[in-house]
């Protein structure tokens, strides 16, 4: 997983962590999902509320899962977290954007 910071303090540009993927990986990417909160957020994985309260887990690893044919091409989804904005795309990336 690789991770990629870009904190702005001007109105116009809301704090943005974003963190790139590999689908390909052992860890879940609801687990990557929480681990970029936390870091987003300053705060202990500990201290976050389930990811399964907001979203179906099993779903949006099913979602982005590699498949017999290859890796998802495109597409993407967005959820609120804790008080942040989740997009998930097919490329890997997840962004974490204030809400």
């Amino acid at each position: 997983m690789t991770e990629m910071t870009s904190r702005s303090s001007s109105a116009q540009t809301a704090d943005t962590h974003v963190v790139q993927y590999d689908r390909l990986d052992a860890e879940p990417l609801s687990v990557a999902v929480v681990n970029a909160v936390a870091t987003f957020s300053d705060e202990p994985v500990t201290d976050l509320e389930p990811l399964h309260y907001t979203i179906d887990t099993d779903a949006l690893e099913r979602l982005f899962e590699p498949r017999a044919d290859g890796v998802r091409a495109g597409g993407s989804v967005t959820f609120e977290y804790t008080e942040c904005l989740i997009t998930v795309s097919a490329d890997g990336q997840i962004r974490v954007e204030s809400a």
